[in-house]
């Protein structure tokens, strides 16, 4: 009696699909493909005891590979800030780069409303890894006020 098989190869080897393959004398077998890159599932037509042979002769690789990343961010300096600052608010599409300065207001110099100025303030946030309170992003409201928020958060003095 045949069996059809269901088997995982968390190998990006091909060479174990061909050994089981040979070993069983399955001509063709079915390849499909998993959602990660590195687990194939094959379906053979076999007994019991060929997967038997198959699970004890191939055993799982780790599933988990630890790596150690040793080292901190890049050191931050005034001029550091004020270029990702100006990079930010450069990339922000409601802000003409043209008219952007460190001493542009935000309101009435580039035209952003409120929810903008907020969408500014996350933005600031998602790149510096740190949470501003609403209490000082109401305060903020122009990019050299960033960065010297920015710079007295992380102690950067001149």
């Amino acid at each position: 009696m045949a069996f059809i098989t269901k088997i995982r190869i968390l190998s990006r080897n091909s060479g174990n699909l061909k050994q089981i393959t040979t070993t069983l004398g399955v001509q063709r077998p079915a390849v499909v493909l998993a959602s990660h890159p590195a687990q194939r599932f094959i379906h053979i037509q076999t007994n019991v005891s060929a997967k038997k042979f198959i699970t004890s002769t191939f055993p799982q690789e780790p599933r988990v590979e630890q790596i150690r990343c040793y080292g901190d961010r890049p050191p931050l300096t005034l001029n550091v800030i004020r270029e990702r600052v100006i990079l930010i608010l450069q990339l922000y599409d409601k802000i003409d780069p043209t008219k952007l300065t460190l001493e542009s207001h935000f309101i009435n110099d580039l035209g952003l409303d409120s929810l903008d100025h907020v969408e500014v303030i996350m933005a600031v946030e998602d790149d510096f890894g740190f949470e501003i309170p609403d209490v000082d992003a109401e305060k903020l409201m122009t990019p050299a006020a960033l960065v010297r928020y920015i710079a007295d958060r992380e102690d950067i003095y001149e």
